[in-house]
This record gives structure tokens, C-alpha cells and sequence, in this order.
């Protein structure tokens, strides 16, 4: 056996090394149900294009599944610590299989609204619920590798469903929601029949939402998350539309380059997990979002493909380094009956940006490129000097950090 064939077994067994077996089944079907997540990147076509609607009118769609999303964390949230992590992440991914298929189907305008409204409540239930697993299973020690692991397989598992989905909405829309809810039900069937529930016992009342939001630690770092979000939201909102309607690369330029964010995210991001989980968690996370930060505010002065690109490695690097950090952070905040709870508070922050963002954004970009672009990085980094403020915090929390 050669040495680069040793030295690649080791590296192997140690990304596999001290996770449980259920970590690894909840990561498969992630995977799986990321290789099938192929609707919702090409709803705005699906909407326009299949069903005939105006742009209006799709954006009043998107916006009710915006409205959803931002009720469905909550509810996950208690869901989960009231019912069982295994139970609300199952029931998620099969409400959700029974939404796709009834908006695949839909063809009024009300039919279509209330498949979307549907869609947007329970699309991302299993967010809470899997990130309150995590933190049931793994050790403190192990969590930021095992979140990174999690976001890696989501990456991968987009990018690749992304791609297929492209070619099969040219065979027909109806296959997308189909293998859209087929793997929503094998996460369903995986996670409910490999996964024990860990959700702790008590007899204690644990309330609503009140609870986690007397904790001032949990609001700061959820307001810091939402600085974050509005950043990264902005590859989804202002970036397409600055690129092409601004800068005026082809849609075929832009997709080059954007490229660059999922090749970097799967080849680097495992290769320094590891290391990144094992420093401080507070100034890991602040590092990323800066770097982030400084790749948007570049994006100012791009004119061409390769510069384009050269940004999107930046903030990429950001985004690898932040990788796993949050959830870790999340997980040493929470009481252990309260996961649910404050994982539901984290998806709001993300639920939140996603609306927020192109409501500000775009007005943003009439004022012009540089505005916008400026603007973006700003409240990156003022994301990260409140990460640096809430560190000590953070830190008294954390039982990892503080050794």
C-alpha cells in the first residue's frame, strides 16, 4: 500500500472517527434529501414558466412561502422539545413530501398559494430537530466537526441536485417534485428507523419562546447570525441580478464563477474542520464572517468573470471557516431541554435575512453597485465585532472553550 493511500485511510478515519452511528445515519439522509432538494432553485421558472403566472403574481407566491418559513422554526422549535427530535424531523420530511406534490400539481392561483404557504411552514421543520440531535449525540468536543460535516454533505448534496434538476426541468417540472418528495420521505424513513430519540426528560414546564428570549447571550449571538445571514443571503437576491444586470456577464459567466463557491466548499472544508473546531469558537466565527464580510464590499469593484471569481473565493474561504461554528455555539448555550427552542431561534434569524434581504437590497442597488456592495460588507463586519463582543460570554458558557 503506498503512503498517500495510508495517509488518505487516516484522514478518512479520523473524519469518522469518535461520531456515533445515528450522527452518521442523520448525515446520510441529509445527503440524500440534499441530492433531491431540487424545486426550490427553480421555483421562480416552475411559477413563470410551467403555470403561467406574472412576476407579480409569483412574487406573492414566494412571498407567502417566506411568511411560512419564518412561523415554521418556531413551531419546529417547540415541536422539537416537546414531542421528540426523531418525531418532528419525520413528520417535517413527510409533510414536506405531501407539499411538494401538491404544488407540483397545483394549477389555480389559490391552489398554487396555499401549496407554497404549506410548502414554506414545513420545508425546513427538520432544522431545529437535526441540530438538537447533533447536540444530543455528539460530544461537545466533537460538534463543530460534526455541524461541518452536516454542512458539507448539505452543500454537496445542493450542488449536485442543483445540476440534475436543470436537466430534468427539461424533460418536466413534475419530475423535480417527485424526486423532491421521494427523498424527503427516505430522510423521513432513515432518521425514524436508525435514530433513537433524545429528547431529555423533565417534569419541569419548560414555556414558549419567553424562556429563550430572557437569555441575553442567545438574542446578541442570534442577532449576530441574522448580520451573517443578510450577507450570504445576497448570493441567492442582489449578486445574480448586480452580475448580469449591472456588471452584464451572460448567465452562463456568472454560473462559471458561482461554481467556485460549491468546488472550494467540498474539496477544503473537510480537509480543516478539524482544526477549526478545536479553536475558540466565538473568534473562529467572528474570523469567517469578516472574511465574508471583505469578499462582498470587494464585489464593488468586479468587472469581469475571473473577478467575480476572485470574490467568491473570498467569502467562500469565510464561509468554510464558519462552517460547524454556530451549532456548536448554539448547542453549549441551550439547556438540553430547551434545544428545540433555541435551534428554532438560530432558523429564524436565517428565515428572517431571506426576506429581508432582497426587500433591501434592492434598493440598495438603484442607489448604485458600490452602495450596496459597501453596505453588505458593513454589516458583516459589524456582525463580527458583536461576535467579539458576546466571546466572554460565549466563552463562560461553553464548557469547551473555557478549559
Amino acid at each position: 500500500m503506498s503512503s498517500s493511500t495510508v495517509e488518505k485511510t487516516s484522514f478518512l478515519k479520523a473524519q469518522v472517527a469518535g461520531l456515533p452511528r445515528p450522527f452518521w445515519a442523520l448525515w446520510g439522509g441529509t445527503l440524500v434529501n440534499r441530492l433531491g432538494t431540487m424545486v426550490m432553485p427553480f421555483t421562480g421558472v416552475y411559477l413563470t414558466q410551467s403555470r403561467g403566472l406574472s412576476v407579480a403574481a409569483a412574487g406573492l407566491v414566494m412571498g407567502l412561502f417566506g411568511a411560512g418559513s419564518l412561523l415554521s422554526q418556531l413551531v419546529a422549535g417547540v415541536l422539537t422539545d416537546r414531542i421528540g427530535r426523531r418525531a418532528t424531523l419525520s413528520g417535517g420530511m413527510l409533510a414536506t413530501a405531501v407539499c411538494m406534490l401538491a404544488l407540483g400539481y397545483s394549477t389555480s392561483l389559490p391552489a398554487i398559494l396555499a401549496s407554497m404557504f404549506a410548502l414554506g411552514l414545513v420545508v425546513d421543520v427538520y432544522r431545529p430537530a437535526s441540530s438538537a440531535l447533533v447536540a444530543d449525540l455528539v460530544s461537545p468536543e466533537e460538534r463543530p466537526r460534526a455541524y461541518g460535516l452536516l454542512f458539507w454533505a448539505i452543500n454537496l448534496g445542493y450542488s449536485v441536485g442543483m445540476t440534475a434538476g436543470g436537466w430534468l426541468a427539461g424533460l418536466g417540472f413534475v419530475w423535480l417534485f417527485w424526486i423532491d418528495a421521494l427523498s424527503s420521505v427516505v430522510f423521513a424513513v432513515l432518521v425514524w428507523r436508525a435514530v433513537p430519540e433524545t429528547r431529555p426528560e423533565t417534569r419541569q414546564k419548560t414555556g414558549g419562546f419567553g424562556v429563550v428570549l430572557r437569555d441575553r447571550v442567545m438574542v446578541g449571538f442570534t442577532l449576530v447570525v441574522l448580520g451573517n445571514a443578510l450577507v450570504y443571503a445576497q448570493t441567492m437576491t442582489m449578486l445574480p441580478v448586480a452580475m448580469t444586470g449591472v456588471v452584464k456577464l451572460s448567465s452562463q459567466e456568472f454560473g462559471l464563477a458561482m461554481a467556485m463557491n460549491g468546488i472550494l466548499i467540498v474539496i477544503v472544508q473537510p480537509l480543516v474542520s478539524g482544526r477549526l473546531g478545536r479553536m475558540d469558537p466565538a473568534r473562529t466565527f467572528a474570523l469567517g464572517v469578516a472574511v465574508m464580510a471583505a469578499g462582498f464590499a470587494m464585489t464593488a469593484f468586479v468587472t469581469s468573470t475571473l473577478g467575480l471569481a476572485v470574490t467568491i473565493a473570498i467569502w467562500t474561504a469565510g464561509e468554510i471557516i464558519t462552517a460547524g461554528i454556530p451549532g456548536a455555539i448554539v448547542a453549549a448555550l441551550a439547556p438540553p431541554e430547551l434545544r428545540g427552542r433555541y435551534s428554532g431561534l438560530f432558523g429564524l434569524a436565517w428565515s428572517l435575512a431571506a426576506v429581508l434581504a432582497p426587500l433591501a437590497g434592492g434598493p440598495l442597488l438603484e442607489l448604485g453597485p458600490r452602495v450596496l456592495w459597501f453596505t453588505i460588507g458593513g454589516v458583516g463586519l459589524a456582525a463580527a465585532a458583536g461576535m467579539l463582543l458576546l466571546g466572554p460570554a460565549v466563552r463562560r458558557r461553553d464548557p469547551v472553550s473555557s478549559l
